[in-house]
Parts: structure tokens; C-alpha cells; sequence
């Protein structure tokens, strides 16, 4: 079964359009936030870890230096087999215990321990091998170190006053002529606690600053939401407006046209028409009466017959010209202005350059009724006495420009009441076509820009004919 998604309209368009950006850039910055905020932690943390452990070790170390001291006058003076002053340092060490869960210990190099005053099962016994619950080497590492002549250790321990397993760090040191090693150790479980206390912290902090970065981000877009809403119903009342007003100039357009129209057909076709009838009329009763005038009758009502059917080849000619489909542009527009200039008596000129790409036939139309309002307008108020209108190709689409020599007029004049419905129409045509008109006062006279981009001119013809004037697009 197909998914039917849910056509964007231009409102969530808009909206998509303001809050994505927003939305992925509130979410990079709550990341970068979070990630700086757990790096400056972590590194913190990091570093109070560091000086916590780095206290541990001086701590043991001086535990250590202790003991060391209270030995030394059993130890330094006897030989390597002085078996009554190893037993006097063992009885020294095992009692020395410190707080709730600190002590010394003694290994044999060999693994014997010797001194374990909180676990005495561990006495005499060898654990050679011995690893915590985490499979960490314990024996074998403390005898390491102390053959090295000393080092620090971290392992899983049971912990005196809890008996549960417990992290430890201990420091021990060889007595390299008994071959032991002596050491200490503390539990560092409340330091891991500390710093899983901090991180769980951290980690709260930067789940509260995504809350409230949603927050927010859903503020913000809730005011993009509404601020899109209100513009969004401010535009469509102006879009109502306009398309009011759009929908009056059509209806104002067509009144005017087909009043044009009835007037060329009541002023002209029908008084021609008439004027037939009553030729015919006048031949029928000359016929009936014999009168040798009745051919002439008939001549002339054959004639003014004649004038009606030109005159509806002209208006048909100005409500859409068919030399406009059948031979193109060129010759619609020569066309135009011969008639134009034997009507009015202006002199008109038409230019056009050879050209190999064709106009589509929107272009076409555009261009001819931009031709046709300018000639209006001219006739009607320009005063002028000469036309020249040019039509050329060039890279970026080809252009119209029809200029007079009339009295023109002042561009903020029309501004201040208005362009009239004629300029609209022009204007408006250039609109739909994505061209550009440009009208431009000139001294005498006005120029009419019409500009239609290169979308609008077809790719050359492939029958091999030459190349045709613009004129000839079809």
C-alpha cells in the first residue's frame, strides 16, 4: 500500500524553512555544550583523582617510612639468617595497625606471608600466584616491585571492617638482605565513590542543560510557529485583496473589450450591413420594376457587402491575429504596424535581425500585445509622428523595444496615481513570463522594454532550412 504523504503547501514550506535551521543549530550547539561541559569535567575530575591518589601515596609512603624506622634496630645490625630478629620485626610489624582497616603486611620472596594482623589465615602460608576476583596478580606483583626496591599497587582486596571485596592501593619495599617485602595498603573505594559521585553529577548537569535547551529551542519555534501564523494570515488577507483587485481588472478587461467590440460591430458592421439591405432592397424594387439601375443597386450592395466581411476579418485580426499562429511573430508584428501607420498616418518602422532559435508561444502572444497596447496608447496620447519598434535575440532571450517621439510622460506622475490598465497589462504579461519591462522617458518620447528570458526561445530547427529572422518564430 502506498504512503500518501501530505503536500507541503508555501505556509509549512515557510515554516520548515525557518525552524530547520534553527532547530539543527540549537541542536550542534546543545551537543558542543554537553561535549565541552563533559570534557572540562572529566578533566577535573580527572584531576582531583590525580590528587587524591597522589595524597594516598605520600601517605603511604610515610606509613611505610614509619615502619622502616621502628624496624631498623632489629634489621640493620643482624645477618640474612638471624632467625630471632626476623621473628622480634614480624611482632613489630603485626603490631602496628592504624585506624579501622590499615596494617603491614611481609612476604617471603618466594611467597610466604609473614605479617597479616587483620587476616592471621594468610600467616605462613604461601601465595605465590594469588589474583583478586578481577584476576589482578597480587603476591606475585607486591614481590616484583620489592625486588625492584619498592612500587605501588592497585588491586581488589576484602576490605576488615566490611569483609566485602574492596579497591586497595598499596606501596611496598624489599628488605633485599632477608629477601622480603614489606609493605602497606589503603582502600581507595570512597575516592571511586567521589568520582563516580562527580560524574554522575556531571552527567545531571548536562541533562538539565538539554532540558533546557529544548525548552527553548521549543519556545523559539513555537514563536516562529506563531509569528509565521500571523504573517501567514496578514498575506493571504493581502493575497485576498489582490486577487479582489485582480479579478475587478479582468472584469473591468473584458467590459472594456467587449464593449470595443460591440461598438466596431454596431458602428461599423452593422451600419455596413444596413446599407446592404437597403441596396438590395432598392435593386429588388428596381428589378421588379424594370429600371436599368438595379445592376448598379446590386454592385454597390456587393461592394458594401464586401467592406463588412473585411470588417470582420479585422476585428477577428485584433482579437487574436492568425498570421500570429501561421507565420509568427515577425510578420504579425510588420502586419501590425502597416496598418497601424495607414490608420493613424504615424510613420512606424519595424526592425528585426536574423536569428536561429524560435520563441514559444507564450512569448509570441506576450510580446504581440505588448506591441499592440504600446500602438494604443501612442495613437491615443502620445502626440507622435514617428514609430520604431526592434526585435532582436540575444544570449540572455530576446527583447521588444518600441520607441516614440510623442509629448511622454512623468514616471512619478504615474507612480503617484497609478499605472494604467494598459501598463498593467504589459507588466503583468512580463511577470507570468519571468521577463522584465522597462519604461523609460525619453526626451521626446518614451521607450517600452520588453525583455523575455532564454527559457522562452525553442532550440534551433533540425530540417536543415536557414536560418529565419527572429521575426519568423514560430
Amino acid at each position: 500500500m502506498a504512503l500518501l504523504l501530505p503536500e507541503l503547501t508555501y505556509a509549512r514550506k515557510l515554516f520548515l524553512l525557518a525552524t530547520l535551521p534553527l532547530i539543527l543549530s540549537v541542536a550542534a550547539i546543545a551537543l558542543v555544550v554537553a561535549h565541552q561541559s563533559r570534557t572540562m569535567a572529566e578533566r577535573e575530575i580527572a584531576e582531583l583523582e590525580d590528587q587524591i591518589l597522589s595524597a594516598k601515596r605520600q601517605e603511604l609512603q610515610n606509613y611505610l617510612q614509619l615502619a622502616r624506622n621502628s624496624i631498623t634496630t632489629e634489621y640493620s645490625p643482624a645477618p640474612p639468617d638471624d632467625e630471632d630478629a626476623k621473628l622480634r620485626v614480624t611482632q613489630i610489624l603485626a603490631a602496628m595497625t592504624y585506624g579501622t582497616d590499615g596494617y603491614f603486611f611481609v612476604y617471603t620472596y618466594d611467597g610466604t606471608n609473614l605479617v597479616a594482623p587483620r587476616d592471621t589465615r594468610l600467616i605462613t602460608r604461601n601465595w605465590a600466584g594469588m589474583t583478586d576476583s578481577a584476576g589482578t596478580p597480587i603476591t606475585d606483583e607486591l614481590i616484583r616491585l620489592a625486588r625492584q626496591g619498592g612500587g605501588y599497587h592497585s588491586y581488589l582486596w576484602p576490605k576488615p571492617s566490611t569483609g566485602e571485596d574492596a579497591q586497595m592501593m598499596s606501596y611496598v619495599i624489599g628488605l633485599q638482605d632477608w629477601q622480603w617485602a614489606i609493605g602497606t595498603g589503603v582502600f581507595i573505594d570512597d575516592v571511586l565513590r567521589s568520582v563516580a559521585a562527580a560524574r554522575a553529577e556531571v552527567e545531571t548537569r548536562v541533562t538539565r542543560t538539554f532540558g533546557y535547551i529544548g525548552a527553548i529551542t521549543m519556545a523559539a519555534v513555537l514563536l516562529v510557529f506563531m509569528s509565521g501564523l500571523t504573517i501567514t494570515i496578514r498575506e493571504r488577507r493581502l493575497a485576498d485583496g489582490k486577487l479582489k483587485k485582480l479579478t475587478q481588472r479582468i472584469f473591468d478587461t473584458q467590459e472594456e473589450e467587449r464593449g470595443r467590440v460591440a461598438r466596431e460591430l454596431h458602428d461599423g458592421i452593422s451600419q455596413i450591413l444596413v446599407g446592404v439591405r437597403y441596396a438590395l432592397e432598392l435593386a429588388r424594387r428596381q428589378l421588379n420594376a424594370g429600371d436599368p439601375k438595379a445592376p448598379a443597386s446590386l454592385d454597390r450592395g456587393v461592394e458594401m457587402l464586401g467592406g463588412a466581411i473585411g470588417e470582420v476579418r479585422r476585428i477577428s485580426r485584433d482579437l487574436r491575429p492568425g498570421i500570429l499562429d501561421d507565420l509568427g511573430l515577425g510578420p504579425a508584428l510588420k502586419s501590425l504596424t502597416e496598418e497601424f501607420e495607414a490608420r493613424t498616418g504615424i510613420r512606424t518602422e519595424l526592425e528585426t535581425v536574423v536569428f536561429r532559435n524560435r520563441l514559444d508561444e507564450e512569448a509570441r502572444i506576450a510580446l504581440f500585445r505588448i506591441a499592440q497596447e504600446a500602438l494604443t496608447n501612442i495613437e491615443r496620447h502620445a502626440q507622435a509622428t514617428e514609430v520604431t519598434m526592434k526585435l532582436a535575440g540575444h544570449r540572455t532571450g530576446a527583447t521588444l523595444l518600441i520607441c516614440d517621439n510623442g509629448r511622454g510622460f512623468d514616471p512619478l506622475d504615474v507612480g503617484k496615481r497609478g499605472r494604467g490598465l494598459g501598463l498593467r497589462n504589459m507588466a503583468e504579461r512580463m511577470e507570468q513570463l519571468d521577463g522584465r519591462l522597462t519604461i523609460t522617458p525619453l526626451h521626446p518620447g518614451t521607450a517600452i522594454d520588453a525583455t523575455v528570458p532564454l527559457k522562452h526561445i525553442l532550440p534551433p530547427a533540425t530540417s536543415g532550412r536557414p536560418p529565419s529572422p527572429i521575426g519568423s518564430a514560430r
